[in-house]
Protein backbone atom coordinates (compact mmCIF):
# COMPACT_ATOMS: atom_id res chain seq x y z
CA UNK A 1 0.00 0.00 0.00
CA UNK A 2 2.75 2.23 0.91
CA UNK A 3 4.71 1.77 -2.47
CA UNK A 4 1.31 2.37 -3.94
CA UNK A 5 0.62 5.75 -2.69
CA UNK A 6 4.06 7.21 -2.85
CA UNK A 7 3.35 6.47 -6.70
CA UNK A 8 0.01 7.99 -6.86
CA UNK A 9 1.37 10.97 -5.09
CA UNK A 10 4.73 11.65 -7.49
CA UNK A 11 2.30 11.56 -10.13
CA UNK A 12 0.14 13.74 -9.34
CA UNK A 13 3.11 16.16 -7.77
CA UNK A 14 4.60 15.50 -11.57
CA UNK A 15 1.56 16.18 -13.10
CA UNK A 16 0.76 19.40 -11.64
CA UNK A 17 4.14 20.55 -12.38
CA UNK A 18 3.89 20.11 -15.85
CA UNK A 19 0.53 21.64 -16.25
CA UNK A 20 2.15 24.59 -14.74
CA UNK A 21 4.02 24.61 -17.50
CA UNK A 22 1.57 24.01 -19.94
CA UNK A 23 -1.31 26.71 -18.41
CA UNK A 24 1.49 29.62 -18.58
CA UNK A 25 2.71 28.61 -22.39
CA UNK A 26 -1.06 28.67 -23.65
CA UNK A 27 -1.66 31.94 -22.28
CA UNK A 28 1.03 33.24 -23.58
CA UNK A 29 0.03 31.90 -27.31
CA UNK A 30 3.42 29.31 -27.40
CA UNK A 31 2.08 26.38 -28.41
CA UNK A 32 1.98 23.64 -26.90
CA UNK A 33 2.84 20.02 -29.21
CA UNK A 34 1.90 17.24 -26.22
CA UNK A 35 1.30 16.70 -23.16
CA UNK A 36 1.76 13.65 -21.57
CA UNK A 37 0.83 11.07 -18.92
CA UNK A 38 3.12 8.99 -17.82
CA UNK A 39 6.10 7.97 -19.85
CA UNK A 40 6.13 6.24 -23.19
CA UNK A 41 5.56 3.23 -24.64
CA UNK A 42 2.22 5.21 -25.52
CA UNK A 43 -1.00 3.34 -25.08
CA UNK A 44 -3.31 6.23 -26.79
CA UNK A 45 -3.80 9.65 -27.37
CA UNK A 46 -6.40 12.01 -27.93
CA UNK A 47 -5.96 15.80 -30.37
CA UNK A 48 -7.79 18.67 -28.66
CA UNK A 49 -6.62 21.55 -31.25
CA UNK A 50 -2.76 21.76 -32.17
CA UNK A 51 -2.09 19.21 -28.63
CA UNK A 52 -1.56 15.95 -28.02
CA UNK A 53 -2.54 14.40 -25.19
CA UNK A 54 -0.59 11.01 -24.73
CA UNK A 55 -1.66 7.96 -21.82
CA UNK A 56 1.60 6.25 -21.13
CA UNK A 57 2.03 2.65 -19.79
CA UNK A 58 5.11 4.15 -17.43
CA UNK A 59 3.05 5.94 -14.83
CA UNK A 60 5.98 7.88 -12.92
CA UNK A 61 4.77 11.10 -14.36
CA UNK A 62 4.25 13.15 -16.74
CA UNK A 63 5.98 15.67 -19.95
CA UNK A 64 4.75 18.49 -21.51
CA UNK A 65 6.23 19.30 -25.43
CA UNK A 66 6.41 22.98 -25.23
CA UNK A 67 7.64 24.45 -29.14
CA UNK A 68 10.96 26.25 -28.85
CA UNK A 69 11.68 24.84 -25.82
CA UNK A 70 15.00 22.89 -27.54
CA UNK A 71 15.74 25.75 -30.17
CA UNK A 72 16.29 24.80 -34.18
CA UNK A 73 16.12 26.10 -37.26
CA UNK A 74 12.33 25.52 -37.97
CA UNK A 75 10.97 26.89 -34.41
CA UNK A 76 13.78 30.18 -34.74
CA UNK A 77 12.72 31.26 -38.26
CA UNK A 78 10.00 28.68 -39.28
CA UNK A 79 6.65 29.54 -40.36
CA UNK A 80 5.62 29.05 -36.54
CA UNK A 81 8.18 31.11 -35.28
CA UNK A 82 5.97 33.69 -33.60
CA UNK A 83 4.25 30.62 -31.19
CA UNK A 84 7.93 29.61 -30.36
CA UNK A 85 9.17 29.64 -26.86
CA UNK A 86 12.21 30.68 -28.12
CA UNK A 87 11.04 33.84 -29.76
CA UNK A 88 8.99 35.14 -26.73
CA UNK A 89 10.24 38.30 -24.88
CA UNK A 90 13.15 36.59 -21.50
CA UNK A 91 10.61 38.34 -19.14
CA UNK A 92 7.70 35.10 -20.65
CA UNK A 93 9.93 32.82 -21.31
CA UNK A 94 11.35 32.84 -17.58
CA UNK A 95 7.56 32.72 -16.16
CA UNK A 96 6.82 29.92 -18.18
CA UNK A 97 9.69 27.85 -17.04
CA UNK A 98 8.99 29.36 -13.10
CA UNK A 99 5.36 27.96 -13.45
CA UNK A 100 5.86 24.35 -12.66
CA UNK A 101 7.55 25.42 -10.03
CA UNK A 102 4.81 28.20 -8.91
CA UNK A 103 2.21 25.36 -9.26
CA UNK A 104 3.74 23.07 -7.04
CA UNK A 105 3.90 25.86 -4.16
CA UNK A 106 0.13 26.48 -4.94
CA UNK A 107 -0.51 22.66 -4.24
CA UNK A 108 1.50 22.29 -1.34
CA UNK A 109 -0.37 25.66 -0.54
CA UNK A 110 -4.01 23.92 -1.40
CA UNK A 111 -3.09 20.88 0.59
CA UNK A 112 -1.81 22.32 3.79
CA UNK A 113 -5.20 24.19 4.09
CA UNK A 114 -7.72 21.07 3.57
CA UNK A 115 -5.60 19.21 5.95
CA UNK A 116 -6.07 22.38 8.76
CA UNK A 117 -9.85 22.20 7.43
CA UNK A 118 -10.43 18.44 7.90
CA UNK A 119 -8.65 18.18 10.58
CA UNK A 120 -4.24 18.03 10.94
CA UNK A 121 -2.88 15.94 13.44
CA UNK A 122 -0.40 19.37 14.97
CA UNK A 123 2.74 19.99 17.59
CA UNK A 124 1.48 21.85 20.55
CA UNK A 125 5.00 23.70 19.43
CA UNK A 126 4.13 24.10 15.65
CA UNK A 127 3.31 27.56 16.68
CA UNK A 128 -0.51 26.64 16.25
CA UNK A 129 -2.24 28.61 19.52
CA UNK A 130 -3.35 25.27 21.96
CA UNK A 131 -6.53 26.24 22.29
CA UNK A 132 -7.55 25.48 18.59
CA UNK A 133 -6.10 21.99 19.11
CA UNK A 134 -8.16 18.98 20.29
CA UNK A 135 -7.88 16.17 21.56
CA UNK A 136 -4.32 16.98 22.78
CA UNK A 137 -2.49 14.05 24.02
CA UNK A 138 0.95 12.24 24.35
CA UNK A 139 2.14 10.33 20.69
CA UNK A 140 4.88 8.21 20.03
CA UNK A 141 6.69 9.97 17.03
CA UNK A 142 9.68 7.59 16.85
CA UNK A 143 10.95 4.62 18.34
CA UNK A 144 14.45 3.18 18.37
CA UNK A 145 15.37 0.09 16.45
CA UNK A 146 15.35 -2.99 19.17
CA UNK A 147 14.34 -0.36 21.47
CA UNK A 148 12.30 -1.78 24.91
CA UNK A 149 9.43 0.05 23.51
CA UNK A 150 9.58 -1.97 19.97
CA UNK A 151 10.06 -5.34 21.44
CA UNK A 152 6.78 -4.49 23.59
CA UNK A 153 4.87 -3.74 20.20
CA UNK A 154 4.31 0.06 20.74
CA UNK A 155 4.95 1.87 17.22
CA UNK A 156 4.72 5.29 15.19
CA UNK A 157 1.69 7.46 15.73
CA UNK A 158 0.41 5.19 19.01
CA UNK A 159 -1.00 8.05 21.70
CA UNK A 160 -0.29 7.29 24.85
CA UNK A 161 -3.27 7.68 27.19
CA UNK A 162 -1.95 5.74 30.78
CA UNK A 163 1.19 4.85 32.48
CA UNK A 164 1.55 3.15 36.00
CA UNK A 165 3.23 0.61 37.32
CA UNK A 166 1.97 -1.41 40.44
CA UNK A 167 2.28 0.94 43.36
CA UNK A 168 2.41 4.34 41.11
CA UNK A 169 0.54 6.26 38.54
CA UNK A 170 1.46 8.85 35.97
CA UNK A 171 -1.19 11.62 36.24
CA UNK A 172 -0.42 14.36 34.20
CA UNK A 173 1.28 12.82 30.93
CA UNK A 174 3.81 15.29 28.93
CA UNK A 175 7.12 14.10 27.12
CA UNK A 176 8.80 15.61 30.63
CA UNK A 177 7.03 13.87 33.05
CA UNK A 178 6.92 10.15 31.39
CA UNK A 179 10.42 10.73 31.35
CA UNK A 180 11.00 11.31 34.66
CA UNK A 181 8.48 8.58 35.50
CA UNK A 182 10.80 6.40 33.76
CA UNK A 183 13.56 7.24 35.65
CA UNK A 184 11.45 6.89 39.20
CA UNK A 185 10.96 3.51 37.85
CA UNK A 186 14.25 1.98 35.85
CA UNK A 187 13.58 -1.23 37.70
CA UNK A 188 9.88 -1.83 37.46
CA UNK A 189 7.80 -2.94 34.69
CA UNK A 190 5.80 0.32 33.48
CA UNK A 191 2.25 -0.56 32.15
CA UNK A 192 1.22 1.90 28.97
CA UNK A 193 -1.89 2.18 27.58
CA UNK A 194 -2.24 3.77 23.83
CA UNK A 195 -4.68 3.96 20.94
CA UNK A 196 -3.82 3.04 17.95
CA UNK A 197 -5.34 4.30 14.87
CA UNK A 198 -8.74 5.72 16.64
CA UNK A 199 -9.19 2.24 17.88
CA UNK A 200 -9.69 0.77 21.50
CA UNK A 201 -7.22 1.32 24.17
CA UNK A 202 -4.79 -0.96 24.42
CA UNK A 203 -2.45 -1.99 26.95
CA UNK A 204 1.15 -3.17 27.14
CA UNK A 205 3.85 -3.66 29.50
CA UNK A 206 7.43 -2.42 28.98
CA UNK A 207 10.72 -2.46 31.24
CA UNK A 208 13.03 0.53 30.95
CA UNK A 209 16.84 -0.02 29.33
CA UNK A 210 19.94 1.92 30.38
CA UNK A 211 20.83 3.79 26.98
CA UNK A 212 23.72 5.79 27.57
CA UNK A 213 23.80 5.60 31.21
CA UNK A 214 20.01 6.68 31.35
CA UNK A 215 16.78 4.63 31.87
CA UNK A 216 14.65 4.85 28.61
CA UNK A 217 12.11 3.42 26.93
CA UNK A 218 13.63 3.98 23.33
CA UNK A 219 10.87 6.65 21.62
CA UNK A 220 10.67 10.11 21.05
CA UNK A 221 7.17 11.68 21.52
CA UNK A 222 5.43 14.56 21.54
CA UNK A 223 2.26 16.63 22.68
CA UNK A 224 0.08 16.25 19.26
CA UNK A 225 -3.76 17.74 18.97
CA UNK A 226 -5.89 18.29 15.82
CA UNK A 227 -6.22 21.77 14.25
CA UNK A 228 -9.05 21.24 12.82
CA UNK A 229 -9.43 25.26 11.42
CA UNK A 230 -12.07 27.30 9.76
CA UNK A 231 -11.70 28.02 5.29
CA UNK A 232 -10.14 31.26 5.91
CA UNK A 233 -8.22 30.89 8.92
CA UNK A 234 -6.94 27.28 7.27
CA UNK A 235 -6.09 28.61 4.30
CA UNK A 236 -3.75 31.16 6.28
CA UNK A 237 -2.06 29.06 8.43
CA UNK A 238 -1.70 26.74 5.15
CA UNK A 239 -0.01 29.96 3.43
CA UNK A 240 1.97 30.82 6.50
CA UNK A 241 2.95 26.63 6.52
CA UNK A 242 4.10 26.80 2.85
CA UNK A 243 6.34 30.06 3.39
CA UNK A 244 7.90 28.64 6.22
CA UNK A 245 8.47 24.98 4.61
CA UNK A 246 9.70 27.01 1.54
CA UNK A 247 12.35 29.49 3.57
CA UNK A 248 13.11 26.18 5.91
CA UNK A 249 13.68 23.29 3.02
CA UNK A 250 16.09 26.18 0.96
CA UNK A 251 18.02 26.61 3.80
CA UNK A 252 17.95 23.40 5.01
CA UNK A 253 19.54 22.26 0.94
CA UNK A 254 21.97 25.42 1.08
CA UNK A 255 23.29 24.28 3.97
CA UNK A 256 23.97 20.52 2.58
CA UNK A 257 25.35 21.46 -0.81
CA UNK A 258 27.72 24.06 0.19
CA UNK A 259 29.09 22.01 3.49
CA UNK A 260 29.47 19.41 0.74
CA UNK A 261 31.60 21.15 -0.99
CA UNK A 262 33.78 22.37 1.42
CA UNK A 263 33.80 18.99 2.55
CA UNK A 264 32.57 18.98 5.85
CA UNK A 265 29.02 17.64 4.99
CA UNK A 266 27.48 14.76 4.52
CA UNK A 267 24.86 13.05 2.40
CA UNK A 268 24.47 9.69 4.62
CA UNK A 269 21.12 11.50 6.06
CA UNK A 270 19.43 12.61 2.89
CA UNK A 271 16.38 10.30 2.29
CA UNK A 272 15.81 8.11 -0.99
CA UNK A 273 13.13 6.68 -2.86
CA UNK A 274 13.05 3.57 -0.51
CA UNK A 275 13.24 6.17 2.58
CA UNK A 276 10.30 8.11 0.85
CA UNK A 277 7.97 4.86 0.70
CA UNK A 278 8.65 4.22 4.23
CA UNK A 279 7.39 8.03 5.13
CA UNK A 280 4.86 7.32 3.06
CA UNK A 281 3.55 4.62 5.35
CA UNK A 282 4.26 6.29 8.38
CA UNK A 283 2.15 9.75 7.24
CA UNK A 284 -0.81 7.05 6.23
CA UNK A 285 -0.74 5.78 9.87
CA UNK A 286 -1.09 9.03 11.20
CA UNK A 287 -4.56 9.71 8.54
CA UNK A 288 -5.55 11.01 5.34
CA UNK A 289 -4.93 14.95 6.78
CA UNK A 290 -1.67 14.28 7.48
CA UNK A 291 -0.86 12.39 4.66
CA UNK A 292 -1.90 15.42 2.77
CA UNK A 293 0.73 17.97 4.95
CA UNK A 294 3.58 14.97 3.76
CA UNK A 295 2.55 15.26 -0.03
CA UNK A 296 2.44 19.31 0.43
CA UNK A 297 6.00 18.95 2.29
CA UNK A 298 7.00 16.66 -0.76
CA UNK A 299 5.53 19.36 -3.51
CA UNK A 300 8.12 22.15 -2.06
CA UNK A 301 11.04 19.83 -1.92
CA UNK A 302 10.04 18.94 -5.66
CA UNK A 303 10.02 22.49 -5.74
CA UNK A 304 13.32 23.76 -4.38
CA UNK A 305 14.81 21.13 -5.71
CA UNK A 306 13.93 22.03 -9.75
CA UNK A 307 15.27 25.43 -8.92
CA UNK A 308 18.85 24.89 -8.59
CA UNK A 309 21.23 26.09 -11.50
CA UNK A 310 21.73 23.00 -12.73
CA UNK A 311 21.61 22.00 -16.69
CA UNK A 312 18.49 19.33 -16.67
CA UNK A 313 16.35 21.66 -14.24
CA UNK A 314 13.97 24.45 -14.54
CA UNK A 315 16.59 26.70 -12.35
CA UNK A 316 19.07 25.65 -14.87
CA UNK A 317 17.25 27.40 -17.70
CA UNK A 318 16.41 30.19 -15.60
CA UNK A 319 20.29 30.51 -15.17
CA UNK A 320 20.88 30.22 -18.44
CA UNK A 321 18.30 32.83 -19.72
CA UNK A 322 19.36 35.49 -17.08
CA UNK A 323 22.76 35.21 -18.50
CA UNK A 324 21.34 35.82 -22.17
Amino acid sequence: MSILIFFVILFVLIIVHEFGHFFSAKRFGIRVDEFGFGFPPKLFKIKKGETEYSFNALPFGGFVKIYGEDPNEENTSGPDKDRSLVNKPKWKQAIVLFAGVFANFLLAWLLFSISFMSGLPMSAGSGIQTESLKDLHLSVVEILKDSPAEKAGLKTGDGIISVKTVSDTLTEINPETLKSFVNSHQNDEIEIGYIREKGEVQYLKVKPTLIEDTPMLGIAMDMVGIAKLPIFTAFWEGLRLTLFAITGIAKGLYTLISEAIMGKGSFASVTGPVGLVSIVGTAYKFGFAYLLSFTALISINLAVLNLLPFPALDGGRLFFLLIE
